[in-house]
């Protein structure tokens, strides 16, 4: 799972539009896709304390949930 920089969940959500700020953490290969869906954990990857799920296209936000 990414890691989004973003402090809040809804700070991300008020990013809608603009491309996503991520940190990469697999061993197995970029998870990053700039069309499709994304599985997020904020503020980092190492401090877990909201998930979210992604939509990009064209490589900017489209929907958050």
């Amino acid at each position: 799972m990414m890691g989004a920089s973003y402090k809040t969940k809804k700070e991300l959500k008020e990013a809608i539009g603009q491309p996503l700020r991520y940190v990469e953490t697999s061993f197995f290969g970029l998870e990053y896709k700039g069309n499709g869906t994304l599985y997020v954990v904020g503020p980092s990857p190492t401090s877990r304390k909201w998930f979210a799920q992604i939509q990009m296209e064209n490589g900017l936000i489209k929907k958050v949930e």
